[in-house]
């Protein structure tokens, strides 16, 4: 049986979308510097796939079935977005290129959705995003800027503050209905609480409230988008940042249980770059990324 993960090979689909353009397996063969044969046989593998015929043979030529027509115009405008997608990617003739190493959970839920309006502005950088969990190496050059979350101290590079951060675990709705009730600090112990190696965020915040959490069971995850996720699907709490977790909670996936947030002192994300005098697309960028935080 198949199922919705079932996807055609790319080369079939771009030999289809020939195909039904030129409507000749012959002048798809030439367009994509195939052989007819090789043409004929992704066409049969597509038929299988989907089970019904897609051409008709006549003695003019070939012509779309039905169904072959009705998916015709589905990939062909499946085609045309990755097409548009990929351009769209690709900078600017002439544009400068500057690398930043970012958390992936902070790339995908504050800095990627207000990428497009920068390059919008200025086609002439191309910002490259490098998600990872390590930290790149800012004074060898192999990215020029870095956004990190801690409290703003690391060797060896030039950094401010961002953006201010505040904590308060968070969970599934689920799981605090089915679970041991959370109306005070102290109340978390009694569930397992979700980290990832570092920062010792749990322990910033018990500091803060008065909490023992001693006794808890904990669970260590590799990244804190991993930890959210873990927390929607009701495997623990999570000590929610409130920057990246305001979407969660807003859907009502997440909710904070207790009404305080906790904001400890340096806390945040920091724009990190080595020692040398920026650039001028690099200081285009950091203008940006302060202006963006600050509005």
């Amino acid at each position: 049986m198949k199922t919705p993960s079932d996807l055609p090979p790319l080369p079939a689909l771009c030999a289809f979308e020939a195909v039904g353009r030129l409507q000749s397996f012959r002048l798809a063969a030439e367009e994509l510097c195939i052989s007819q044969s090789a043409v004929s046989y992704h066409m049969k593998t597509l038929e299988d796939l989907a089970g019904a015929r897609l051409f008709e043979r006549r003695p003019s030529g070939i012509a779309f079935t039905p169904a072959g027509q009705a998916y015709f115009r589905a990939v062909a405008d499946a085609l045309r977005r990755l097409r548009r997608a990929t351009a769209a990617l690709q900078p600017a003739p002439g544009a400068q290129a500057v690398r930043i190493s970012v958390l992936p959970s902070f790339a995908a839920g504050w800095l990627v959705p207000r990428l497009p309006a920068f390059q919008a502005a200025r086609p002439d950088i191309h910002v490259a995003l490098d998600p990872r969990l390590e930290l790149a190496d800012l004074e060898g050059g192999e990215v020029d800027l870095a956004i990190r979350y801690g409290h703003g101290r690391w060797p060896g590079v030039t950094s401010r503050r961002l953006l201010a951060e505040q904590l308060a675990p968070v969970a599934s709705p689920a799981l605090l209905r089915r679970g041991p009730p959370i109306r005070r600090p102290q109340d978390v112990a009694a569930h397992t609480l979700l980290h990832v190696s570092r920062p010792d965020e749990w322990q910033q915040w018990a500091r803060a409230t008065g909490a023992d959490l001693v006794p808890a069971r904990t669970q260590q995850l590799t990244e804190y988008g991993i930890v959210l996720q873990a927390a929607a699907d009701g495997l623990g709490l999570a000590m929610g940042r409130r920057l990246l977790v305001a979407e969660r909670l807003a859907s009502g996936q997440l909710v904070a249980p207790l009404p305080d947030w906790v904001a400890p002192p340096q806390l945040g994300y920091w724009l990190c770059r080595g020692r040398r005098s920026p650039g001028r697309a690099v200081q285009a960028v950091i203008d940006w990324l302060q202006g963006a935080a600050a509005g």
